[in-house]
């Protein structure tokens, strides 16, 4: 398991700059008519792990019910509160 470097709360946030975010099993998928996909938290305490475009990863936490919108182009948008995690 890498180190964590630091932890921090995040109201909302975007970022152009996902290239790749893995999400584990507490996350249902849902496509809007506008094209994004939205991934909602169905558990607490569920995970995303985000690569970004500088090289850094992120874990990304969120309480049940908190959503992770994705577009096109690697645009993504998360929904606050969340925990993030510099790895």
């Amino acid at each position: 398991m890498p180190k964590v470097k630091a932890t921090r709360v995040e109201n909302q946030v975007y970022s152009n700059r996902v290239v790749r975010s893995e999400f584990d099993k507490n996350w249902v998928t849902a496509v809007t008519q506008s094209g994004y996909v939205v991934y909602t938290a169905i558990r607490n305490q569920a995970k995303v792990t985000v690569l970004l475009s500088t090289g850094a990863s992120k874990l990304l936490i969120f309480n049940k019910g908190g959503r992770v919108l994705v577009g096109s182009g690697g645009v993504s948008h998360y929904s606050k509160p969340h925990i993030a995690k510099d790895l």
